[in-house]
């Protein structure tokens, strides 16, 4: 795992960037690496140093030939696309738009040549993530407008009922059509405690605290299981190293288990199959993009599940009030938890396949 040992002062501000960069020698040997290369391939800036850049890449050699012509002073720099393997998953490879770029020999007079690397599908995530962010802001000012106009008439429709159940008692006959009266008074309540459900985050004022990330996960895991006690794993894997942090606790607790509950969920056929799998996991990322700011460090709380899935027709949408895929959910579990999320400035994304949904759950660190 990444050390985040200081780069030497040439180099330091490499570190700022949210780009990959490694400086190599001509024959594509490590001589450094910055912060975002150690985190995206889960490598210590020890194991980098000395080790062959191009036994990464998937088409090596078209990466040795473009260092020893850059080296060569045959070209100033070149770019490809590539793909870029990482020892610790089973994917195809990370897709990456690469620069090869001089740079001033090193003072025992080596050449030397700066690699950057982008992933193709960041930017499309940025895009994506602003996009979301938008309109999650647009979609919760609409609903609490919205909720305020359908709160106002409410308590008067549920008096009116309440008077006219008390003048049908009067009645000769009136007791039988009590039974309409009380249907009003129900629907009635059901829509306030809609209506409350909706309004929650916006009303009650943040409660400030310490917080330590891994108390929370414990606490919902805990909910959870006593909840499934059969059929169901919550598989923990946890970076220790992680600081605490000032937000709501309680909020945060609600923020976590309305995802876990999501996706425990989701998974009632397989807690039935008694294979269902739930995991938790905490990293520290480096120079993340919250909602076009910029955060030095920040917190990613992962929850995956071996589920069949986020539908593909509202998985654009999941984070939208009343939008569901499972009969009878209200809708709300996950809106509620994007609100909460982004009153601590962080955010939620989701990336769902057959077999593995992640939410990402992105907290800003001091």
């Amino acid at each position: 795992m990444p050390d985040f040992q200081p780069l030497p002062a040439e180099f330091a501000g490499l570190d700022q960037l949210a780009t990959m960069v490694v400086v190599v020698g001509a024959g594509g040997e490590c001589l450094l690496a910055n912060a975002q290369f150690e985190s995206v391939m889960r490598l210590s800036r020890r194991s980098v140093h000395k080790a062959l850049l191009p036994d990464w890449f998937e088409d090596r050699q078209r990466l040795v030939d473009t260092l020893a012509g850059v080296a060569a002073n045959q070209y100033s720099s070149s770019r490809f696309d590539a793909l870029l393997r990482r020892a610790w998953t089973q994917d195809d490879g990370l897709p990456v738009h690469v620069i090869v770029s001089q740079l001033e020999p090193g003072e025992d007079g080596a050449a030397r040549v700066m690699v950057e690397l982008i992933e193709i599908s960041q930017q499309a995530r940025q895009d994506r993530e602003e996009r979301s962010l938008d309109q999650v802001q647009a979609t919760k000012e609409l609903t609490r407008n919205l909720a305020h106009e359908i709160k106002n008439p409410l308590g008067g429709i549920r008096g009116a009922a309440q008077l006219l159940t008390m003048e049908l008692q009067a009645m000769p006959g009136g007791a039988e059509l009590n039974e309409y009266t009380q249907v009003i008074v129900h629907e009635v309540d059901r829509l306030q405690s809609l209506v409350d459900r909706l309004l929650a985050p916006h009303r009650r004022a943040q409660v400030v605290g310490d917080v330590n990330i891994h108390e929370i996960c414990e606490r919902v895991r805990a909910l959870v299981l006593i909840e499934h006690p059969r059929g169901l794993v919550i598989l923990r894997d946890y970076d220790t190293s992680l600081p605490d942090f000032r937000g709501d606790r309680e909020q945060l607790i609600q923020m976590l288990l309305n995802i876990v509950q999501n996706a425990a969920q989701a998974l009632v056929g397989r807690i039935a199959a008694g294979d269902a799998q739930i995991t938790l996991r905490t990293r520290v990322a480096r120079q993340v993009t919250i909602g076009k700011q910029r955060w030095r460090l920040a917190l990613e709380l992962h929850v995956e599940d071996n589920g069949p899935g986020v539908p593909a027709e509202i998985r654009d949408r999941i984070f939208f009030p009343l939008v569901s895929g499972r009969d009878g959910g209200s809708g709300l579990g996950l809106t509620l938890a994007q609100t909460i999320a982004q009153q601590h400035q962080g955010m939620i994304d989701c990336e769902s396949e057959p077999g593995l949904t992640n939410f990402r759950i992105t907290l800003p660190l001091p």
